[in-house]
C-alpha cells in the first residue's frame, strides 16, 4: 500500500487533545489522524447511502409495510420510559 503525505496545518489546542487522546489510545498522532479521517469517511458515506436509499422509497408501500405489523404490545424489557 502505498502513503501519501500531506502537510495538515492544526490548530493547537486541536493537535494537543489529538495528541492527548492518541497517547491514551497507545497509538501515534498520525495513525490516530488516519482513524479519525477514516471515520468521518465512513460516516459522510453511510449517509449518502441512506439519502440515496430514502428517496427510492414508496411512502404507500412504507405505510403499507407499517399496517401489517400487528398491534402486540412491546415486551416488558422494550418499554420506553414513561413521559413526564
Amino acid at each position: 500500500m502505498t502513503k501519501a503525505n500531506y502537510s495538515l496545518r492544526l490548530q493547537p489546542s486541536l493537535k494537543a487533545a489529538a495528541e492527548r487522546l492518541a497517547q491514551a489510545d497507545g497509538t501515534s498522532l498520525n495513525h490516530f489522524i488516519n482513524i479519525a479521517v477514516a471515520e468521518k469517511l465512513a460516516a459522510l458515506e453511510t449517509e449518502q447511502f441512506f439519502k440515496k436509499r430514502a428517496q427510492q422509497g414508496e411512502r404507500g408501500a412504507f405505510l403499507a409495510f407499517l399496517e401489517g405489523a400487528g398491534s402486540a404490545q412491546p415486551e416488558e424489557g422494550d418499554r420506553l420510559p414513561p413521559h413526564d
